[in-house]
């Protein structure tokens, strides 16, 4: 779904028609020719290593009705002699064409949307959200981590009018990134769930990651509402006179939203939901974890602001599905494994030993991988999980990666921390490490591949 004339794709590019053969259709649009279909859209897109302007005739070969382009690598008259039907436009930039699309669709549409950011969460936090709202609307949401210059544009544009509302996911490595986002996406109301260390690399300071992530309200007016989860101590000192900010917590008394009467179980939790001094009822979540009633929250405040019965909530996320490889935990014959491999910062990899010291097992042993991104932090945040986990009560250390000293140093138990270069290492070594009725921790960043590691695990000992 495009949503857009060719007229109103010419000006919102600020594009010409460059070369044209016949009439044509389109109802799609791709950045990657080995996904093109008949009548797509192809944008040619540059980066540091490809060249989307190479594949014109490839992308008009397999189908492409239109193709958007910045520079000229072919023959007119080649084309022209052998395909019919389709318009090559002209255009300045394609990365900004493609901006640019986005947010001319978005502001002639009607759909209200919900923009969420953060440091961890932000993923988990969108899939609640959509399971609360989807009880009484007909919600759209970011697909897997399309959260980018590139991502978020390409979700707006797959958006139709028979969606009420959009939750979209804006991610960010720096400052004025997620301004741009808000631009394109100008979200009705916005979620924060946390301001970590992930990508203090590019920004050096806490303050610097809250100011990025604030980005999201950079075209709030008075009658648009900010959910912040207070429970951070750089979001607890939030305050605007320009919008409304909502807040909810387990602990701050100072919060709209809390979480009461707290029980944590080994794949669950539920909690009494607290509405400025009101109980509203209990909540079950079919995920573990402090983190996850934190995410919840944010979730449930946004869908009682919208009207929503805490009860009809309720029964969404009983249901809830949530992306692969995030606290997933996978029983087996002989060990249980908790697979969360999909990222990794000193938030997330505290909440994923918390739910790991929280279940009943008896030998628990964590996998722990490099940390990106963390810049002149990474040696004292890796020492930092370390004595985090052996504080937890984690029996077993297996430090893979750049910083496995550190994580070892942090443990600070020569006997039982196990330290490998790289991922293939460990994977030869688990055998030697892992035993029947163990309950293994695998978490790292997307980059090392560890769920590699637990498709060994389930090899050897399921």
């Amino acid at each position: 779904m495009i949503g857009l004339t060719l007229d109103e794709i010419v000006e919102s590019t600020k594009g010409h028609i460059y070369l044209k053969k016949g009439e044509i259709d389109f109802n799609d649009i791709n950045t990657d020719t080995r996904k093109i279909d008949e009548k797509s859209i192809f944008l040619a897109l540059k980066g540091d290593n490809f060249n989307g302007n190479h594949f014109i005739e490839e992308a008009i070969k397999k189908g492409a009705s239109l193709c958007i382009l910045d520079e000229i690598n072919f023959k007119s008259e080649d084309l022209l002699s052998k395909y019919n039907n389709f318009i090559i436009i002209k255009v300045g930039n394609c990365n900004e064409a493609l901006l640019k699309m986005a947010q001319y669709k978005r502001e002639k549409s009607d759909i209200k949307v919900i923009g969420i950011t953060g440091s961890t969460g932000k993923t988990t936090t969108k899939d609640m959200m959509s399971a609360v709202l989807s009880s009484k609307f007909k919600v759209f949401k970011t697909k897997g981590n399309f959260n980018n210059h590139i991502g978020l544009p390409l979700m707006i544009l797959q958006m139709d009018e028979s969606y009420e509302i959009a939750v979209l996911e804006l991610g960010m490595s720096n400052l004025n990134e997620i301004h741009n986002l808000a631009e394109v996406s100008k979200p009705d109301m916005a979620v924060i769930t946390n301001i970590g260390l992930s990508h203090i690399q590019n920004l050096k300071t806490k303050d610097n990651i809250l100011k990025a992530k604030m980005e999201i309200t950079d075209f709030f007016k008075e009658d648009n509402i900010l959910i912040i989860n207070n429970e951070d101590p750089m979001l607890f000192k939030v305050n605007s006179e320009k919008f409304k900010i909502v807040r909810t917590s387990i602990s701050k008394d100072n919060s709209d939203f809390k979480a009461n009467n707290i029980n944590l179980k080994e794949s669950s939790s539920e909690f009494s939901l607290i509405y400025k001094g009101k109980d509203l009822g209990r909540v079950s979540l079919p995920v573990p974890g402090v983190h996850n009633i934190e995410n919840a929250l944010l979730a449930i405040s946004c869908g009682y602001l919208m009207g929503i019965d805490i009860k009809q909530m309720g029964e969404s996320l009983k249901s809830l599905e949530v992306s692969s490889m995030r606290l997933d935990i996978i029983k087996g014959e002989n060990i249980d494994i908790i697979n969360d491999c999909y990222n990794s910062s000193p938030d997330s990899i505290k909440a994923a030993i918390d739910v790991q010291a929280n279940l009943d097992k008896s030998r628990k042993v964590a996998i722990l991988g490099t940390m990106k991104e963390l810049g002149e932090y990474s040696r004292g945040a890796h020492k930092e999980i370390g004595s985090y986990a052996k504080d937890k009560g984690i029996d077993i250390l297996v430090a893979v990666g750049e910083f496995s000293l550190e994580m070892a140093q942090g443990y600070n138990d020569e006997y039982n921390v196990f330290l490998f270069k790289n991922t293939n290492e460990a994977i030869k070594s688990l055998h030697k490490i892992i035993r029947k009725k163990d309950l293994v921790l695998v978490k790292a960043s997307r980059s090392m591949k560890f769920e590699s590691i637990t498709e060994e695990l389930k090899k050897i000992y399921n």
